[in-house]
């Protein structure tokens, strides 16, 4: 599928709104990224996203990243270096094959909400929102150009 047609079935308002659930429970940042180009090494280009959107700056470096590349028909999920230590590998997997489900079935915004609750919950566990937590990054999906 070639990203504007995918892009064009995302409720990002429902995707923002989501973010913004999540994050009301948990100091933990959430982010979602499309890529519009061919990505030969997912892992690699979200991690370059990762860096590009500055998501190793928050204070409790609990940041996660949804990327989505749906030229390569590719995800992956990146956690800062908290985060990862929480979740860790097989949290990611699981949540990145829940997301596959979903997207085989043409179910594309559903694929990121449930990939955002998922997240959300488990960083609540391990990082709720205490009293001055803010909002460190925007909820906005972002895409590559």
């Amino acid at each position: 599928m070639k990203p504007k047609d995918f892009l064009r079935n995302i409720d990002r308002a429902k995707v923002v709104s989501t973010i913004r659930a999540a994050e009301e429970h948990t100091s933990g940042q959430i982010r979602v990224f499309v890529s519009r180009h061919i990505q030969p090494d997912t892992m690699k280009a979200a991690r370059r996203a990762f860096a590009k959107l500055k998501m190793a700056r928050t204070s409790g470096r609990n940041g996660v990243l949804i990327f989505l590349a749906p030229e390569t028909q590719a995800l992956a999920i990146v956690g800062d270096v908290a985060a990862h230590e929480k979740c860790g590998d097989d949290f990611w997997h699981e949540v990145v094959e829940a997301m596959e489900r979903h997207l085989r079935q043409g179910e594309f915004t559903a694929a990121i909400v449930n990939a955002v609750q998922k997240v959300g919950a488990v960083l609540s566990e391990h990082f709720p929102r205490q009293p001055g937590d803010r909002n460190e990054l925007p909820d906005e999906m972002v895409e590559d150009q």
